[in-house]
């Protein structure tokens, strides 16, 4: 049995050290997940905390069907959703961005020089946008999982992903 395993089975019996433990392991890569999601560090923070505390919350729910990393990862992006549909940031007008058809291809032809130069241009993209290009391409979600998550319609993610797309090779074109 892993490590996590044995984490949660304590955690389950109420184990505060237990939680502890898990928190040190899995709070860096769940806080990257929250920053790839809301772009103010401290809002995201906040909502990575929140996310710690409905997994602590809801441990008997687990199954293991898949990684405690992968289920706690979920609830992190869930927790993070809810604060911008609080916010309501989750999806940017198609007017908001003039010169994009609605062409939902996933062809898009560039290599960016720098990993800083494509951060530089992701921070740049409406908030929208980065969402979902974040979930898709780093994230690694499907388009229904996006658009059961974010409550909306999966066209308008794939949409929203070729537009996040085009934007940011736009960007990365005209070295942000």
């Amino acid at each position: 049995m892993d490590i996590s395993k044995k984490l949660v089975e304590r955690c389950r019996q109420g184990d505060n050290k237990a939680q502890f433990e898990l928190y040190k392991l899995y709070s860096d890569a769940m806080y990257n997940v929250s920053c790839r999601v809301i772009p103010d560090t401290m809002e995201a923070e906040d909502a990575m905390q929140e996310a710690f505390f409905k997994a602590f919350d809801k441990i008997d729910t687990f199954r293991g069907e898949v990684t405690f990393g992968a289920w706690l990862k979920r609830i992190v992006v869930n927790t993070c959703l809810d604060h911008l549909k609080r916010k309501k940031v989750l999806t940017v007008s198609l007017d908001e961005t003039p010169g994009l058809s609605d062409d939902v291809s996933d062809e898009v032809d560039y290599d960016p020089e720098s990993v800083e130069e494509v951060k530089q241009a992701l921070n740049k993209l409406p908030e929208g946008y980065k969402l979902v290009l974040s979930l898709r391409l780093i994230d690694g979600y499907e388009y229904e999982e996006i658009a059961t998550m974010m409550g909306i319609a999966q066209s308008t993610v794939r949409s929203q992903y070729v537009r996040a797309k085009r934007k940011l090779v736009e960007l990365l074109k005209n070295k942000i």
